[in-house]
């Protein structure tokens, strides 16, 4: 587990999803047999290593990655490096023939994300990108609905994701000042668009095309030493996805707006047969025989409670236990039962090319005004377009 230190690889990976597994007893294979796991905490700093590994009771750890690698006894390398970082650990991890699991965007650029997902095909290996978004509660409600047919014809989602990350003068940021240094990785369309991609991939359709405008809409923040520095990345995207199928996404992220919504990030899905509004774990579904006939009439005030007229999808899991696992944590137990028995696990290196693709053409056509289609990437063609990046033809 490399980055294992960051907050995310430690609170999501290592406390909520290892840990809870070992707690669990491991991971029940499809013959009833269970599988058990053992961390090597892997990073930078030996100190905090060991702080981890004493306060959670594990053996394990190292600051020297080669030789966890070149170690036998490991059969999976995580990921949860800066997105700098990741790419040449990948390539390491790959020559040594681990199974990958990692966080997105999987490198920097297409062209890195391609060689990886072509090297890990070549190499025979198993691998995985998180997706974290679609083991939400509300999104897990949302794809029951889709399946059971709700929607009738989905025509349109639009989603709302953001909030107000302070400037560090007055009150400490949230997220660390290399999110809005260019150079350093940051920017929110490098950061959401690859999730973007997946939810709507695996929930609506193919994303075909992209119009998007970012902006850098607050120019000067400080850092974690109270230093004011230049922001060089985008703080907000404002984007149109052309899907399959004829659906229309519009998405909004912004690290710039205030909060007056039920949670962080919300999607409207409409349908001929019906409506919902999905959240982290909320999902609001209004039919299309409930319906309300508003009238447009800005003469007289509306005393219509439109919010009275939707209806709560209760917390039930696919089987129809109360309540969801955490989202990472399934993953995770989804991706060992891969590696341990071959189990089906899509979500893997060239999906996440695919996530770091519509970044980049986000990034395109705000800098162009124009519409710009993605390409479509799949196994079938993945020799081809590795050819075609690796000639210089973008």
């Amino acid at each position: 587990m490399n980055g294992v230190s960051g907050r995310m690889g430690y609170r999501q990976h290592l406390v909520r999803s290892i840990l809870a597994i070992r707690e669990q007893g491991g991971v029940e294979l499809s013959d009833g047999r269970r599988v058990q796991v053992e961390p090597l905490l892997v990073g930078r700093n030996e100190a905090k290593l060991a702080e981890l590994a004493r306060r959670h009771g594990l053996e394990h750890y190292t600051t020297d990655l080669d030789a966890a690698l070149a170690d036998d006894r490991w059969q999976i390398y995580s990921d949860f490096l800066v997105t700098k970082a990741r790419a040449s650990a990948l390539r390491k991890a790959i020559a040594a023939g681990k199974a990958i699991y990692t966080e997105k965007p999987t490198a920097e650029t297409f062209e890195e994300a391609l060689e990886l997902a072509r090297l890990a095909d070549e190499a025979g290996i198993k691998n995985g990108v998180v997706h974290d978004k679609l083991y939400l509660p509300g999104l897990r409600k949302l794809r029951r609905l889709i399946d059971s047919g709700f929607f009738g014809r989905i025509l349109s989602v639009r989603g709302e994701f953001g909030y107000w990350v302070f400037e560090g003068d007055w009150m400490p940021a949230q997220r660390p000042s290399w999110n809005y240094r260019t150079e350093d990785g940051g920017g929110i369309i490098v950061d959401m668009f690859p999730h973007w991609n997946y939810v709507l991939e695996y929930l609506f359709g193919r994303v075909e095309s992209v119009y998007a405008r970012a902006v850098t809409e607050i120019p000067e923040r400080v850092d974690e030493q109270g230093r004011t520095y230049k922001a060089t990345a985008d703080d907000a995207a404002y984007a149109v996805f052309d899907l399959a199928g004829g659906i229309t996404a519009q998405l909004n992220s912004s690290w710039t707006t205030r909060v007056n919504r039920d949670e962080l990030v919300e999607f409207q899905v409409d349908g001929t047969h019906g409506s919902a509004v999905v959240g982290l774990f909320g999902c609001k579904i209004q039919p299309r025989n409930a319906t309300p006939r508003p009238t447009w009439n800005p003469d007289i005030p509306d005393g219509h409670d439109y919010a009275a007229d939707w209806h709560e999808v209760p917390p039930l899991d696919l089987n129809g236990a109360e309540g969801f696992e955490n989202g990472f944590k399934v993953q995770w137990e989804e991706f060992i039962r891969h590696v341990a028995e071959d189990a089906p696990f899509p979500y893997d290196l060239l999906s996440g090319a695919r996530g770091v693709l519509m970044a980049e053409k986000g990034l395109e056509s705000s800098r162009t005004g124009a519409r710009v289609d993605i390409p479509e990437v799949t196994a079938e063609n993945l020799r081809e377009l590795a050819g075609t990046v690796d000639g210089g033809a973008r």
